[in-house]
């Protein structure tokens, strides 16, 4: 078991709450082509039970059924929004307002599959976001779901003109770079080319606040990813 990837952060005998990686499916795909979360899950505990799901590009809290009753519960938690979902995500520019709630629905796009958009018909769908730290040229928001579409908030982000730093479908898709914040910026005397401060979606599941089946609350927390915060802090270091 590679204990680098399961990187747990609560256990007991009803559930599991790990820290998952970007890059990384939550559950199998319809192909079994590569292996997920879930996967890794099973050959550990021989049975675990899906309770929600993250993008395979976003990293963070997902948790995990261990039992059927359990599996229930959270199930019903999801559904009926008792659990409090928080993200933390870099965008591209600053938004005007330092925070908002930006309520727009959203359904699958008619000619691009696997793709969301916002459409009248669409599904209500409801994103808290505040302002943590801000430049022109890129921002770190912290969010809230009220409702759990797909790609909920890497759409309503687009949708206020700031999508996530290297969202392939709805933002550019290119990594961060220092040389595109910094001046005179030039390589080391030891690189061939610029490393990326981020060279994937730039958007985690950081905090899951609930309770569970005996009504005892959680505040599972997944720390920041560290290219988040250091990019923010080379941007202040380089334009301050």
């Amino acid at each position: 078991m590679n204990n680098q990837i399961l990187n747990i952060i609560y256990e007991d005998d009803n559930f599991i709450a790990i820290n998952k990686p970007a890059g990384l499916l939550s559950i199998p795909d319809r192909m079994q082509s590569e292996p997920s979360l879930k996967d890794l899950l099973l050959k550990k505990y021989g049975s675990i039970f899906t309770v929600h799901r993250l993008d395979k590009d976003t990293s963070g809290i997902i948790i995990f059924a261990k039992n059927e009753q359990t599996h229930k519960y959270f199930s019903q938690l999801f559904e009926g929004r008792n659990i409090e979902k928080y993200y933390v995500g870099v965008v591209i520019g600053m938004p005007t307002e330092s925070a908002g709630l930006i309520e727009a629905p959203i359904s699958e796009h008619p000619l691009q599959k696997g793709t969301m958009c916002i459409h009248r018909n669409g599904k209500p769908s409801s994103t808290s976001y505040e302002v943590m730290e801000a430049n022109k040229y890129f921002s770190l928001l912290s969010f809230q779901l009220h409702t759990g579409r797909t790609h909920q908030i890497r759409v309503h982000s687009k949708s206020i003109g700031h999508p996530l730093a290297c969202d392939p479908i709805y933002g550019d898709g290119k990594p961060v770079l220092l040389s595109s914040v910094k001046k005179n910026f030039k390589l080391s005397k030891h690189e061939d080319e610029e490393r990326p401060m981020i060279n994937r979606l730039a958007l985690h599941s950081y905090k899951l606040i609930f309770n569970d089946e005996n009504g005892k609350p959680f505040e599972l927390i997944a720390e920041v990813p560290k290219q988040f915060t250091a990019l923010m802090k080379q941007i202040k270091k380089f334009n301050t």
